[in-house]
This record gives structure tokens, C-alpha cells and sequence, in this order.
């Protein structure tokens, strides 16, 4: 039995205008860029305002709505899992007939650099040893440099890195899958609202929804693209000698940028498929490195400790009444939940883009489950490693962290062939933000164009240049300061979002439902 399409006269690109090259949307793309553009100067011309007034919103509202911030994490892990042993999951993404277009290892690579490769370069090791030396308090109120707090500092990196951030990038990719590719809509946010919404999408209503989707990425990948700058010039300066000055980072950019706008070009397959291929293949090489020139046994060993850390302690690290330790609940976990909330439009969305021929409980397991426990390896290789080194007194990290952009390579220090190692290391922090930044140019421009998969190369070409400009400019003009701005706009955005994800959590069931009884699976 073929499946039933919405009932809608709705063509894609209808409200699109041609200008210079570009199929634009109507009023999608102008009011973006204008909003974008009038964001980018204020923040320059006043960058300590900016930050003051966007860290006061942004702690406002991680203040306030902790509970929704939590409780939505929550809803959005127990939804995706019940997705896998759900009749419904035996839907096909596209139909029946259709057939993947990447190979499984190709489509993970790809979810995987997009979804958080550089996030685990940056904190797998950061982050343990903050928790475990209480660098800013820690989880749960435990006593810092104890076994307590080691086996917490696991858990609770665990916790962020988990299940919860990939539920809510299943959220948006299943549900821009299943509408676009078994409904028949346009490959934009404002699709997955169809059920709930009708044809409202197409006004005004899906107008707010991808504007607030485009804003959360560019102001998303324009911050992690700045402050991966700053990473990478530590990184140079720590192994090379290099100065890790202005003039480095906005070398940096403009090489990340310029490679990414190679790669926008290619496409996906092209462009992103490759980068990212060659970028788990170094990661693998890197990890099975750090776990050989450890002790492979208790790396191995730390996997099943640090997945029996994860277990027991996520249900307390779920909760948010009555919590001794608020501090640190504010100033990671609800923090967290709002940037990958804010970040769910692009991931989800090139998620969606790679995932046609998937069966629904294929692609919840896959982006669900296998990237839990390739980070819980990762993270029992670096983190525990990192928390080693602190208690026996060997290298940096035994006097805490100093700056967490250099926390990775001063791990790497104390193991065989350093310089090696911290080459590599700075090579997969540089190519994982051109797969950031080439897969989220793909996704703005998808928006920007009413959900055209096609738009002109031109208009890749334009969302790519301006991540590199703003995160330039920014960071020429008013340094971390204005970086920092960006990303409490970012997360800020988070709170309207999550908003959005559950209301699209109802919707896609709904469409699963339905579609479950037209094809009887």
C-alpha cells in the first residue's frame, strides 16, 4: 500500500525570489540576514553591552526555566527509546522501496562530525578533571579529588554527552525525515508542524519557526567556529611556539572557511562525506593510540565503569527539585541542554538530509545508541586518562586546569610521541569545524531557500562566507567578549526552542500513527 500525502497545495519554493544567482524565501532569507546583520553590528560597536545584556537573558532563563529545560531533556530520551520498539518503528524513511543513499559507515561518520566530533576534542578531557577537582563546583555535591568524585566526573561527562543531546537531535532529524521525504513537504523546520498546524505553516506561523531555526545556527556554528580558533591556536602555540594572537585565529577562520566553502560546493556527497570519513578515521586512530600507549586494560575496564557511572547516577543528574548542587546544575547541565537545544535545527536537519532509506527504528538506534557508546570509549580513553594523570601528580593537569582549549594536548604531553599525537589532535579540531561549518551552511541554505535540497551554489557559497565573517569580525573587533555574546543569543534562543521540539514530538507521532494505519505495519 503507497502512503497518503498531506493534502496540501502548497508547491516548494512557490514564495522563493531569483536575486543575483540565489533562489531565495520570502521573507525567510531577508529577514534573517537583515536580523543577522544588525546583531553582528550592534555587537561590535558595543561588545561589552552586547555581552552584558545577552548574559543577563541567558542566565535569566537558564535560572527560570530549569525545570523545563530538564524535564524536556527527560521527555526527549523516553520518546526516541519507545520509538525503537514501537510498531512504528518499522516505517521506512521515504517509502518502502526507498534505498539509503550513503553506506552505514559513511552515514554515521557523518551524523557523528556534525552532530559533536569537535565538542568531545574540546572537553573529553576538560571536562572530567573539572568535575573531579571542582574547577566550578561538582555534580551532585561531591567532595572534589576523591574516588566519589572521580567516578562522578565520569558519570556526569557522560550524562552530557549521552543519550540526552542525541535525543533531541532525533527529535528534529526523524521528524524532518519522516515529512519530507514520506509527506512530501519541503525540507525546513516549519514542515514537521503540518499535523498540528495545517497549512498556518506556510504563513506566518512557519515563518517564526525557521527564522528562530536559521538565527540558532549561524549564531551557533559563528561562536563554535570563533572559539575552535582560539583551540587551535593554543594548540599551535602549545606544540609549535606559534603566537596564538589575533592575527592566528583569523588565519584560522580563513582557512576553515575557505575549505568549507570548497566543500559546500562539492555538496554532500562530495564535500562533507569525504571530510568526514577521513576525520573518523584519524579519530579512530587517535583513540586507539591514546588506549594503546595507556594501559589497554584498565581503558578497556574504565568503559564498563564508566557505563555503570553513566547508569546510576543519571537518574539523580535528571532531576532538578531540591538539587544541593544548583551552581553546578545552572552552569552545566541546563546550560548544555540549551545549547544543543539551539544547535538541534542544524544537526537535526543534516541528519535528515543523509537518512533517507532508514527505517525509523534503524536511524532512532543509530543516532540514539551508537554514538552513547562510541563516546563512552572516547571518554574512558581521554577522561580517564586525564583524571590518572591528576592524581598521580604527573604533568599540567595535576595543578587543575589553567585554560580548557589546552587541556587535551596537555594530556597528550605526558604519553609517547606527543608531538605526534597533538599534530593530529589539532588536525581533527580543525577539519571537524569545516564539517561543522560546511554541513550548517548546507542547512541555512536548505532554510533560507523555502526547502529547496538544490539551491544555487551561490547561496551555499554566501552562508558559508558569512559564518567566517561574523566569527572574524567578532573576534577581531571585540575578541572573546563578543564571542561570549554570540553564544548567550545562542542559547538564549534555546528556551523558545525547546518549546518547539515538544510540540514536534506530538506532531511526529501523530504522523507516525497515521502512517503506520495507511501502510499497516
Amino acid at each position: 500500500m503507497s502512503t497518503k500525502v498531506y493534502d496540501t497545495d502548497y508547491e516548494v519554493g512557490q514564495d522563493n525570489v531569483e536575486i543575483f544567482g540565489m533562489d531565495l524565501h520570502n521573507p525567510v532569507f531577508f529577514i534573517s540576514a537583515i536580523s543577522i546583520l544588525l546583531f553582528v553590528v550592534l555587537t561590535l560597536v558595543f561588545p561589552s553591552a552586547a555581552k552584558e545584556t545577552l548574559d543577563t537573558a541567558k542566565w535569566w532563563t537558564i535560572n527560570n526555566f530549569d525545570w523545563l529545560f530538564m524535564l524536556g531533556g527527560n521527555i526527549f530520551v523516553i520518546f526516541c527509546l519507545s520509538l525503537i520498539f514501537l510498531p512504528v518503528g518499522k516505517i521506512r524513511l521515504g517509502g518502502k522501496d526507498a534505498k539509503p543513499e550513503f553506506s552505514r559507515i559513511s552515514w554515521f561518520a557523518m551524523l557523528f562530525a556534525a552532530g559533536m566530533g569537535i565538542g568531545l576534542m574540546f572537553w573529553s578531557v576538560a571536562e572530567p578533571v573539572a568535575y573531579y577537582t571542582a574547577w566550578y563546583k561538582t555534580p551532585l555535591g561531591v567532595e572534589a579529588n576523591t574516588p566519589e568524585a572521580a567516578s562522578l566526573a565520569m558519570g556526569a561527562t557522560m550524562y552530557h554527552w549521552g543519550l540526552h543531546p542525541w535525543a533531541i537531535y532525533c527529535v528534529v532529524g526523524l521528524s524532518l525525515s519522516f515529512f519530507a521525504y514520506n509527506k512530501k513537504l519541503p525540507l525546513t523546520v516549519r514542515s514537521a508542524f503540518y499535523p498540528i498546524f495545517g497549512d498556518k505553516i506556510w504563513g506566518w506561523t512557519g515563518h517564526l519557526i525557521d527564522l528562530l531555526a536559521v538565527l540558532a545556527t549561524i549564531f551557533g556554528l559563528a561562536t563554535s567556529l570563533g572559539l575552535g580558533a582560539q583551540q587551535a591556536s593554543s594548540g599551535l602555540n602549545f606544540l609549535f611556539g606559534i603566537d596564538s594572537g589575533i592575527s592566528t585565529q583569523i588565519a584560522i577562520i580563513i582557512v576553515v572557511t575557505s575549505i568549507a566553502t570548497f566543500s559546500v560546493i562539492k555538496g554532500v556527497d562530495g564535500g562533507v562525506k569525504v571530510l568526514s570519513n577521513i576525520n573518523m578515521l584519524v579519530a579512530i586512530l587517535l583513540l586507539f593510540f591514546v588506549i594503546l600507549a595507556g594501559s589497554a586494560f584498565n581503558i578497556f575496564s574504565n568503559f564498563f565503569t564508566t557505563a555503570g557511572d553513566y547508569i546510576a547516577n543519571i537518574i539523580p543528574l535528571s532531576n532538578w527539585v531540591d538539587r544541593e548542587d544548583s551552581a553546578w546544575l545552572h552552569g552545566w547541565t541546563v546550560f548544555y541542554w540549551a545549547w544543543w537545544i539551539s544547535w538541534s535545527p542544524f544537526v537535526g536537519m543534516f541528519i535528515a538530509r543523509i537518512s533517507k532509506g532508514r527505517t525509523v527504528r534503524e536511524f532512532v538506534s543509530a543516532v540514539l545508541l551508537i554514538p552513547t557508546i562510541i563516546t563512552i570509549l572516547w571518554m574512558s580513553a581521554f577522561g580517564s586518562s586525564a583524571i590518572e594523570q591528576v592524581k598521580d601528580g604527573v604533568g599540567q593537569l595535576s595543578n587543575g586546569i589553567s585554560d580548557v582549549s589546552l587541556a587535551m594536548f596537555q594530556m597528550l604531553e605526558n604519553l609517547p610521541f606527543a608531538e605526534i599525537t597533538s599534530f593530529f589532535a589539532i588536525f581533527l579540531v580543525l577539519v571537524f569545524f569545516i564539517t561543522s561549518s560546511d554541513s550548517g551552511s548546507l542547512v541555512i541554505d536548505s532554510i533560507t531557500a523555502g526547502g529547496k535540497v538544490d539551491a544555487p551554489v551561490p547561496q551555499r557559497i554566501f552562508w558559508a562566507i558569512v559564518e567566517g565573517l561574523i566569527a572574524g569580525a567578532l573576534l577581531f573587533v571585540g575578541g572573546k567578549e563578543a564571542l561570549q555574546a554570540l553564544q548567550a543569543g545562542a542559547v538564549t534562543t534555546g528556551l523558545p526552542f525547546t518549546i518547539v521540539l515538544l510540540i514536534m514530538c506530538v506532531s511526529l507521532y501523530k504522523g507516525l500513527k497515521s502512517e503506520k494505519q495507511e501502510i499497516g505495519v
